[in-house]
């Protein structure tokens, strides 16, 4: 893999393995791993479950608007964004100005089966979880599919997965900042 700097975004709905692939992408390539959500509960001192409780689900937004302005570094990370952070407004215009933005995405059935009995979820904090994530799902999935190139997970080795991902970022990293003319699937 080419020396490359640019940092790397993956982003997608819960329990498509944003965090698990992130890990050792970034130890292949030599880059720090970063969980958007795990950063901003060690800067706040407490869990996402009591910000969104203390202080509501805006506010939490508003933390992770913060860490991707300036509570991060520029280069060499890999960063595995929380579901909600490229669903507000902006944010997806704005994480294309700081690295490659790869999007895990995995079915339906499978989101279902890796979350079920999360407690560490707040937005799954309700009475019928399945029923709170096909609502987001189908909220969130016509953004995730603009973030850049989609990457399927379901029913793949995670070194499978994280070998398309290494492969998406080498090709994006280097046209990072020049105009794209659409985006890419891969694996199917």
């Amino acid at each position: 893999m080419p020396h490359l700097e640019t940092n790397l975004y993956l982003v997608g709905f819960m329990g498509t393995g944003k965090t698990t692939v992130g890990r050792t992408v970034a130890l292949r390539l030599g880059f720090a791993f970063l969980d958007s959500d795990h950063e901003i509960e060690r800067q706040q001192k407490r869990t996402v479950a009591e910000i969104f409780a203390e202080q509501g689900e805006p506010a939490f937004r508003t933390m992770e608007r913060a860490f991707i302005t300036d509570g991060h570094p520029a280069t060499r990370q890999v960063v595995s964004c929380g579901g909600g952070l490229v669903v507000q407004p902006g944010m997806l215009e704005l994480l294309k100005t700081k690295g490659v933005i790869i999007c895990l995405q995995a079915s339906l059935e499978t989101i279902l089966r890796r979350t079920q009995g999360s407690r560490h979820r707040p937005l799954l904090d309700t009475a019928d979880p399945a029923e709170r994530i096909r609502t987001l799902y189908a909220q969130r999935e016509p953004i995730y599919r603009r973030a850049g190139s989609v990457i399927l997970t379901d029913g793949r080795s995670q070194a499978d997965v994280v070998q398309h991902v290494l492969r998406a970022y080498g090709q994006e990293a280097r046209e990072h900042g020049r105009p794209k003319a659409g985006k890419q699937l891969h694996g199917r």
